[in-house]
């Protein structure tokens, strides 16, 4: 079992090295913290560390802001990102736009998340405390600390 699982590893890592540039042959994986409120306008901050799979690593400061029907306070202690389709990790510097509809209350609830910023995609989930309700249309900004 272990042989066909190294094998089948290795066809897939040859084929992905087949892949033109454009295709975004990196995996790069964001931990953070996030902490914000709403009351229509939406804001948070936070910290992050992007770890590549080529070795490359980057501080991170983060910020949400949007608007819409919301309401709350909430904070992300646990967060995971993961992004898609990147060829450096500078690429995933920048704003995202995301629409999204929550309503929460109690500690330890989830928050999930998918948004674009060109070509690169990032989908971010993570646990945390707080209460909030309602839809939003976000920017989520991601700068070298």
């Amino acid at each position: 079992m272990r042989r066909s699982f190294i094998s089948g590893g290795l066809a897939l890592c040859l084929g992905l090295a087949a892949l033109p540039a454009s295709a975004g042959t990196l995996t790069c994986k964001m931990d953070y913290t996030l902490s914000g409120w709403s009351v229509f306008y939406k804001t948070a901050n936070g910290t992050g560390v992007i770890r590549c799979n080529n070795g490359q690593t980057m501080s991170v400061k983060i910020k949400a802001k949007g608007g819409g029907l919301t309401l709350g306070k909430y904070k992300v202690d646990n967060g995971f990102g993961q992004f898609g389709n990147v060829n450096d990790i500078s690429e995933v510097l920048g704003s995202y736009v995301t629409a999204e509809a929550n309503a929460g209350v109690a500690d330890g609830s989830v928050t999930a998340q998918a948004m674009t910023k060109g070509d690169v995609s990032l989908a971010l989930s993570g646990t945390g405390e707080g209460w909030n309700l309602g839809v939003a249309l976000s920017k989520f900004t991601i700068k070298r600390r």
